[in-house]
């Protein structure tokens, strides 16, 4: 009798039918549910989102069934510390999923944050070592990024390698490659890491600047003002080139930045310590 505009069910896991048995959560009663709702608001025409738990692993809970009986996955994450949220698409029947809508969380709900760059070097300190800003992709809009690192003669017989916002392992090759080819003292050392704001950063586009903010941490010297790094490093050393360049540049540049370090200007790692003068 009633025809909604819009349908919100939180959660999918909560809901149950008599015709079958089981507890609410379980395979039978998801995909059953669910496939009830589906062929009642189809053909009506009402959108509907089917809220989910996600396990610790970073998944939908539930039958992987229930992805593909929906059109959309869209999934919205951030820290528990942080204000900001990211609305990815995992999943779009009929549209691209490369596209990432960044938002903050206030008193009164998310707002859109039409500037991220912005929102992430807003802290930043460029007068002090160990910060280096770096250009990653998040779908197809490009982000400038502070990341940040210490390091500290290590009280330990085997040296820590900490990150957050940062993989342990790509912290660990990073240190190995600049122990080997740039010669830098790490092997007694601690060094941990992190990217500002709360972010999170997977791509290799990343290896450059974390490398440089290594260096400056244990010189102790800072990196120069406006000045951004783009490259992947492979375990030889060389700097590898990354995709979106020219867009990375260009955001970049309209923030103000006026020195690029990247394999178009630099082929090794080294060079560009060289450069810096670490």
């Amino acid at each position: 009798k009633l025809k909604p505009q819009l349908v919100i069910i939180d959660s999918i896991q909560t809901l149950t039918t008599q015709d079958l048995t089981g507890a609410s959560g379980s395979v039978g009663q998801i995909r059953e549910t669910a496939d009830r709702i589906i062929n009642l608001v189809k053909p009506l025409g009402i959108p509907t989102f089917l809220v989910g738990h996600m396990t610790k692993e970073g998944t939908i809970a539930g039958p992987k069934v229930l992805e593909h009986m929906v059109d959309s996955v869209l999934e919205l994450s951030g820290e528990r510390t942080s204000q900001l949220r990211l609305l990815r698409a995992l999943k779009n029947r009929f549209g691209a999923t490369d596209e990432v809508g960044v938002f903050q969380l206030i008193d009164s709900g998310l707002v859109e944050v039409t500037n991220p760059s912005e929102l992430f070097l807003e802290h930043q300190d460029s007068t002090v070592a160990g910060s280096a800003t770096v250009a990653v992709m998040e779908g197809t809009r490009p982000l400038l990024v502070e990341v940040q690192a210490l390091v500290v003669e290590s009280q330990l017989a085997m040296p820590r390698r900490v990150g957050r916002g940062i993989e342990l392992s790509r912290i660990q090759v990073l240190a190995a490659v600049l122990q080997k080819h740039a010669r830098l003292p790490l092997g007694s050392t601690d060094v941990f890491v992190n990217v500002a704001g709360g972010f999170k950063i997977t791509e290799p586009a990343v290896d450059l600047g974390l490398a440089v903010a290594i260096a400056s941490s244990l010189k102790n010297k800072k990196l120069p003002q406006k000045s951004v790094f783009i490259g992947e490093i492979g375990l030889l050393g060389e700097i590898r080139a990354v995709s979106f360049l020219d867009k990375r540049i260009k955001e970049a540049k309209r923030l103000g930045y006026t020195q690029v370090f990247s394999r178009q200007s630099h082929t090794r790692v080294s060079e560009v310590l060289k450069a810096l003068g670490l």
